[in-house]
């Protein structure tokens, strides 16, 4: 099931949303730092995102998200001003839909919004090349051996840089809720992880690290401190 983050002042609202969006799970927050908390602490599919909140606007939580994570942010704001339209468009949100709504457009646009989402399905960074197409991972141009949980968990680090990562969080996105998958698990399958990358002649070291009892982050910038 998608998970979905629902962020709006007032409450109604994010009841409405909930029940609209019952095929997915939802997460909500009232403010703009109890968003970007849960952001750094859960990985979404989506975040829908007001706008005129006290504190904290839209453009700004926007902005913010933007920094931990290129999760797929839809604005859904009574702000109907083609200025206000491109100024979300181009702060890094990838939809803009006004209030008052209706229940079939926001389901459709939201569809829309993660199919979009779902295509761009190649990763580049520092030599890697992770396509989810073909499920295939290069090295430096070269073709690397890797399994398809080590290629889902790589994925999901590539996707959520200088993000830390619970084990808990990795194993719902790679095996499911309902899986009995151990956290020592995915301390295995990130062992042969760095294994891999190393072996291939990827600087793992530099990027992919432990974070004591919680669990994995991947550095964007690189560091060879663990």
């Amino acid at each position: 099931m998608l998970n979905v983050l629902l962020v709006d002042d007032e409450i109604r609202m994010l009841d409405l949303l909930e029940l609209y969006l019952e095929k997915y799970s939802c997460t909500k927050a009232v403010s703009g730092k109890e968003a970007l908390e849960l952001i750094e602490k859960q990985i979404f599919d989506l975040v829908i995102l007001d706008i005129m909140m006290p504190e904290m606007d839209g453009w700004t939580i926007c902005e913010e998200i933007r920094k931990l994570t290129n999760v797929p942010i839809m604005m859904l704001t009574a702000k109907n001003g083609q200025e206000d339209i491109v100024r979300g468009l181009t702060q890094g949100a990838d939809d803009y839909l006004t209030k008052p709504f209706s229940e079939k457009v926001l389901l459709a646009r939201i569809e829309a919004v993660l199919r979009r989402a779902s295509r761009q399905s190649e990763i580049r960074f520092k030599g890697l090349v992770w396509n989810k197409q073909n499920h295939t991972l290069h090295v430096n141009n070269r073709e690397a051996d890797i399994t398809p949980c080590e290629f889902q968990l790589l994925g999901i680090l590539l996707n959520h840089q200088d993000q830390v990562l619970a084990r808990d969080q990795l194993i719902e996105s790679v095996w499911g809720f309902n899986s009995d998958i151990e956290p020592r698990t995915v301390d295995s399958h990130m062992r042969n992880l760095r294994n891999r990358l190393k072996k291939a002649g990827f600087p793992v070291q530099e990027y992919l690290h432990t974070v004591y009892s919680i669990g994995y982050k991947w550095t964007s910038k690189g560091t060879k401190t663990q």
